[in-house]
């Protein structure tokens, strides 16, 4: 199977790829609506994301290009932080960061509403070493998207161009990404984003 090619979603080129969706039938276009004013609170409510996808989730916070945790919708240029279950970053504490290179509401024909947030991996924001606090490369990206047509409301994650850390990191850092890189992490990470996006339409 080949990855496949969203709006707004990096293509795919080299390592690992995959496509999280979930969809909620809804008969109803009104009510989509209703439901999908529910989902967008919760999208842009970052910090809170794991309040919807479970304990045993990746807990998620916001903040600014200067390193200041903020409470309010995210931009360009803001980052996350992650704290997954299992080994973060050592240089970062323990976490890994992404910063968010896109936010989009573009719609494609299928779709009446359409918000998108992609992510790359970064470094710590504020910081001035080029040392990339995740186990996957610049190049890698993570796009979150929700959607509603006229009988549904969707959530999904992209990933692309997966490919582990090597460089950007010290030592310890690309023994840590070499062993997420080639155990059963991978297949974590995966369960993770269905919990996400089941998380998000569990209303």
């Amino acid at each position: 199977m080949k990855a496949k090619q969203i709006p707004g979603v990096p293509w795919q080129h080299s390592g690992a790829y995959h496509d999280t969706e979930s969809i909620k039938k809804i008969v109803a276009s009104d009510l989509s609506a209703q439901k999908f004013e529910i989902l967008k609170e919760r999208f842009f409510s970052i910090n809170h994301w794991k309040d919807y996808c479970g304990k045993g989730s990746a807990d998620f916070r916001l903040f600014d290009s200067g390193g200041s945790y903020i409470e309010r919708i995210p931009q360009k240029g803001d980052f996350m932080r992650i704290d997954i279950p299992g080994p973060g970053d050592i240089e970062a504490k323990g976490y890994d960061w992404v910063e968010i290179v896109l936010v989009d509401d573009h719609c494609s024909d299928d779709e009446l509403e359409r918000y998108l947030i992609c992510c790359r991996p970064s470094k710590i924001p504020g910081s001035n070493t080029d040392h990339i606090a995740h186990f996957y490369s610049r190049e890698s990206s993570s796009t979150f998207v929700i959607s509603r047509g006229h009988d549904f409301i969707k959530t999904a994650v992209y990933g692309r161009n997966e490919i582990p850390n090597y460089k950007k990191t010290g030592f310890w850092g690309r023994i840590r990404n070499f062993l997420i890189s080639t155990g059963g992490y991978t297949r974590i990470t995966k369960m993770q984003w269905k919990s996400y996006t089941d998380g998000l339409l569990d209303f």
